[in-house]
């Protein structure tokens, strides 16, 4: 995929969730809930279909009963986990972060980067709880970089450097969710069919 088929695919992306935040009203941002989810994929976890739409409707700030009401949201949220897990075992390091693309401002590109990293952080604590602290020291260093980047504030005026920061902090969180995804997920044994390299 080239850059720019990458990006198109990261701005529709975004924009399916933002647009179905908008429509049941949520109070939250929308790329916490992804970074939430990919925080736990990655620890580990994987998610029954129930125990998710509780999640969602619990940072949507919806009643539990609001994935019930509405087929819509059910169906996407439900393929939203699933593209999700499949774009982070991708071999091909596809996997992007939910984030807005360049026609958005880059306060609110880096309102949205803060909250991912938030999410992500928050759902690997949740689901690799003591098991973090056992992690590689290049995990660690990684997390400790995470925290740090989740607490960005934007206080100086925008300038092209700061758009070659932003680019440059947002493929090192992708590269991280990856690695960190690496670490905690064991590479899926191959069929007995499938030859091996020697």
């Amino acid at each position: 995929m080239s850059e720019t088929d990458t990006s198109n695919a990261r701005a529709v992306a975004f924009e399916r969730w933002a647009n179905v935040f908008t429509a049941h009203k949520a109070f939250s941002h929308p790329s916490e809930l992804h970074g939430v989810l990919c925080g736990r994929l990655a620890a580990g976890a994987r998610i029954e279909e129930e125990e998710w739409l509780s999640m969602v409707c619990e940072h949507m700030g919806l009643p539990r009963t609001a994935t019930d009401e509405s087929d819509d949201l059910r169906e996407f949220m439900a393929s939203a986990y699933s593209q999700t897990l499949e774009l982070l075992k991708a071999t091909d390091m596809s996997f992007q972060p939910l984030l807005p693309d360049d026609d958005y401002a880059i306060e609110q590109r880096l309102e949205a980067l803060t909250s991912w990293v938030r999410g992500f952080l928050e759902g690997m604590a949740l689901s690799a709880g003591q098991s973090l602290g056992e992690a590689p020291d290049e995990i660690r260093e990684l997390i400790e970089d995470l925290v740090a980047i989740s607490q960005v504030a934007d206080d100086d005026e925008p300038d092209d450097e700061s758009e070659q920061q932003l680019m440059e902090i947002v493929e090192y969180v992708r590269l991280g969710a990856l690695a960190v995804f690496t670490e905690f997920n064991p590479p899926e044994k191959p069929s007995p069919n499938t030859p091996t390299l020697h």
